[in-house]
């Protein structure tokens, strides 16, 4: 007895789902009853500890360092980390369960998966790859920025911790003199940024380097796909739990570190009042999981059916928050150090605001940095720190590579044959456009693509995600379905969080981000070399369409997959009503006969033409197995028709 495939079966009422199904199917071999069955050659992870060291790596990257803390600080401590939590289990968990499902029950891609619930809405799939490829190409720097710390730390003393002598003047250098020392290596030295986004500048050759290195790095763990990425991803997703908790045990012997974490956990509920709070929570949220990418589809969709993806839900999203929570101690222990030695005056008159303006990268470069010079054997704190965020870039980047390779593969089947040379093929072409990164302009580039090429795009895509399954395959049969790979049936809750709940709150996130792009309109914080300090600009005209381009292209795929599945449907039933005409034609025209005179009778009104006896016969399709041919009488027949 043979059990129910996942998302299929072979009654009449799954017979939509036949429309592309050759073409999503790769992953499927069929046996002589017709019943698909998983395809036993497709990759399958070694252990499931492997599998959840995957998904935490992916899920857990640098916002859970610099954004969450950066978050808690701006919108009340402890009440933002309420509403986190809150939104976390009512539209996180649900959301993120039902990738895992959706990608372990059908075993295919991004693309694949889509595509297999409703052919309409293949280019949910797509809008994904391109997303993922967008965010690899920035990511990727944020990798090279830390390679180029990393390898600048083993260096005694820091070469941020003073500012450099001008060597015309003999005096400081006064860009360095009106900032801080980190301010200036990481504006100066490690970016070469220029004063706007309009100056482009040369490119910076070292952080070119840095960035072919990195794209290297990425390219030799991907080559022989989970496989060989699995075995990084013992290091890489361990490694930085290990560096935090160093760090939370050395912070909390530091002055000023119980002030921090006092400030951290002291709620202020008036926060939720405020609808922006509620949408950088959901954002947040949405980010944190890693919703929309399709990398969690593709790393379940190495599971074995029976898995208990259901847990996993639970088991990851846990992860996440707790290490969230854990990096934001260990930054407000080292802040609350940094305040009470470096600024103590400050604090004394305004408060504790340290944070404020000081998030992603500043936090990390510049903020981090300065803290770790005052560290005795500072070298070795710098080192592991760097470390550790190359690690944290790399676990995360490995699974948005697998969201680009796993539905390309699965779908187009010449692609999964060469696996290694679409991995290295990738890698050249991130690496090449990734060099408008590393002009001397290129930070307000990542920050651009940072804020506005993945964010609408991914909640479009979760959007059609939870429409797909919700109301176009139905949450009763995507419970059914569930419930055949677990052997029990999740709670009904979830049925009315993913079709009410889930899609509105992600709705409303939508809404809030646009009204707010559209409010406040796109700016970006630039170095001004002169005043050395930073300022808002706001995008020149060029550089506005350069951000509606990313946003339109993203989107796209969406609609142009629905109306292609429209216009294949209906050329699809053009040709299958030509094909039923041509038969009723060619049963009246060419029926078996025992006489002329039955023959005419039958056939008078359907004389063929000289084109139609010209025509070749096998344009008609046989009926069955019986092949209709003309009789000797009617053969001589038309002979004399023909002399007439």
């Amino acid at each position: 007895m043979m059990e129910k495939p996942p998302l299929d079966s072979n009654g009449e009422d799954r017979a939509w789902l036949s429309e592309g199904q050759s073409e999503t199917q790769l992953t499927t071999v069929h046996n002589p009853d017709g019943v698909e069955t998983p395809d036993e050659d497709r990759p399958a992870w070694d252990s499931k500890i492997q599998y959840v060291l995957a998904q935490v790596g992916f899920s857990v990257g640098l916002g859970n360092v610099w954004r969450f803390p950066y978050l808690c600080h701006q919108n009340g401590g402890g009440a933002f980390m309420l509403l986190y939590v809150f939104l976390l289990l009512i539209v996180g968990v649900p959301l993120f369960f039902m990738e895992l499902a959706a990608g372990q029950s059908i075993r295919q891609g991004s693309i694949g998966v889509w595509k297999h619930i409703s052919p309409k809405l293949a280019g949910i799939g797509y809008s994904s790859c391109l997303v993922c490829f967008y965010v690899g190409l920035y990511y990727n720097v944020i990798i090279a920025w830390s390679l180029f710390y990393l390898g600048n730390s083993f260096q005694y003393p820091l070469p941020w911790e003073h500012c450099p002598i001008d060597v015309a003047t003999n005096n400081t250098v006064k860009e360095c003199a009106d900032s801080s020392p980190t301010s200036y290596f990481w504006f100066r030295k490690a970016l070469q940024i220029t004063n706007s986004i309009e100056e482009s500048g040369e490119f910076n050759p070292i952080m070119t380097g840095c960035l072919l290195a990195a794209w290297a790095i990425v390219s030799l763990a991907m080559i022989k796909g989970i496989k060989s990425s699995a075995k990084v991803m013992y290091f890489s997703s361990v490694f930085p739990y290990v560096v935090l908790f160093i760090f939370l045990i050395r912070g909390l012997m530091l002055d000023g570190a119980m002030d921090g974490i006092t400030y951290m956990f002291y709620p202020k509920l008036e926060i939720w009042g405020n609808v922006q709070v509620w949408r950088q929570a959901a954002t947040q949220v949405f980010f944190a999981l890693g919703l929309g990418y399709g990398s969690v589809i593709a790393y379940s969709s190495y599971n074995p059916v029976n898995n208990n993806c259901h847990r996993d839900a639970l088991m990851v999203s846990g992860i996440n928050f707790m290490t969230s929570v854990l990096a934001s101690l260990v930054v407000f222990v080292v802040l609350g150090f940094r305040a009470k030695n470096i600024a103590l005056r400050c604090v004394a008159k305004y408060g504790c605001v340290l944070l404020l303006g000081v998030e992603g990268t500043g936090l990390a470069f510049i903020a981090f940095t300065e803290v770790m010079a005052l560290f005795p054997a500072s070298p070795f704190w710098s080192t592991l720190f760097f470390l550790m965020l190359l690690n944290l870039g790399l676990s995360t980047m490995f699974g948005t590579m697998q969201g680009i390779l796993t539905p390309l593969m699965d779908n187009f089947s010449l692609l999964g044959r060469h696996r290694t040379l679409l991995t290295v093929c990738s890698c050249v072409l991130g690496f090449l456009l990734g060099l408008l990164f590393t002009q001397c302009s290129g930070n307000y580039f990542v920050a651009m693509f940072d804020d506005y090429s993945a964010t609408l795009p991914l909640v479009i895509v979760v959007i059609f995600e939870t429409i797909s399954v919700a109301w176009v395959y139905g949450t009763d049969r995507f419970l059914d379905d569930i419930e055949v790979m677990l052997k029990w049936r999740p709670p009904v809750i979830y049925k009315y969080l993913w079709k009410y709940v889930c899609l509105l709150a992600m709705v409303g996130l939508m809404l809030a981000s646009l009204l707010r792009m559209v409010l406040k309109g796109p700016t970006y914080t630039a170095w001004n070399q002169n005043t050395a300090s930073e300022m808002t600009l706001e995008y020149p005209g060029w550089a506005l369409a350069m951000i509606v381009m990313l946003i339109v292209f993203a989107s796209l795929p969406v609609p142009i997959g629905y109306i292609h599945s429209m216009l294949k449907n209906r050329r699809v039933l053009n040709t299958h009503s030509e094909e039923v005409r041509c038969q009723e034609l060619h049963r009246e025209l060419y029926t078996k006969c025992s006489s002329n005179e039955q023959l005419d009778s039958n056939s008078h009104p359907h004389v063929p033409s000289e084109e139609d006896e010209a025509r070749p016969r096998a344009a008609f399709l046989p009926l069955g197995n019986e092949h209709y041919r003309l009789l000797p009488q009617q053969e001589e027949e038309d002979e004399e028709d023909t002399g007439v």
